[in-house]
């Protein structure tokens, strides 16, 4: 489980393609420290498997269903990546509730640039939509956002000084691509009120 507070901007510092998979080396000091084999750090917001460490560097096996539900088989040695350890027993949620799962891709839209922050408008896969609400949060490339506005098939975040500093979010252009979690809380209320949780019972009436 992570929060969606980024704790590094790090590196992809290889790409190996096996097959129908691919293993990526990631530079990344602070999140290797004290990181185990079979630990989990989110890279770009994708909850990945520490397969191998060195120095600063871990390696990560992706297979080929994340590979083709997020942005991650676009990323080449050099490529800056979010990364984030996952959240120790009895910490603070400094963002929200995320699981590293990623639900869909966007594309940066346009970016508009004001005195202090910035307007980033992205755009929303139709199967989304109706987890995207205004105020709500969304995780966008591994960071825990507030959403501005909703849109038909798009929403706005507001990005501050330090997001744009410290994560990709500071570099992507009009037409890269995001990787994008809705709030996992909106998924499983559908599902209670769309499944049905049984028929209604009356006022003193033990529940089964």
């Amino acid at each position: 489980m992570f929060t969606g507070i980024v704790e590094e901007l790090g590196e992809v510092t290889a790409v190996e393609k096996l097959g129908d998979a691919s293993r990526f080396r990631l530079r990344g000091p602070v999140v290797t420290e004290g990181a185990g084999h079979g630990d989990s750090i989110a890279v770009n917001g994708v909850c990945l498997t520490v397969v191998d460490l060195g120095e600063h560097e871990f390696t990560a096996d992706v297979m080929a269903e994340t590979l083709s539900r997020s942005s991650l088989g676009a990323l080449t040695a050099g490529s800056r990546v979010n990364l984030e350890r996952p959240m120790a027993l009895g910490g603070r949620l400094g963002g929200h509730i995320v699981q590293g799962h990623v639900d869909g891709t966007g594309r940066i839209i346009e970016r508009k640039i004001s005195e202090n922050w910035e307007i980033v408008k992205i755009s929303l896969p139709a199967d989304l939509t109706r987890y995207v609400v205004e105020k709500g949060s969304i995780t966008v490339d591994g960071v825990s956002l507030t959403v501005v506005d909703a849109g038909p098939d798009y929403f706005t975040i507001s990005l501050i000084p330090t997001t744009l500093a410290l994560t990709t979010l500071g570099i992507k252009e009009p037409g890269d691509p995001v990787n994008l979690e809705v709030d996992v809380l909106a998924k499983y209320v559908e599902r209670l009120l769309g499944a049905g949780a049984g028929p209604a019972t009356k006022p003193g009436e033990p529940v089964a």
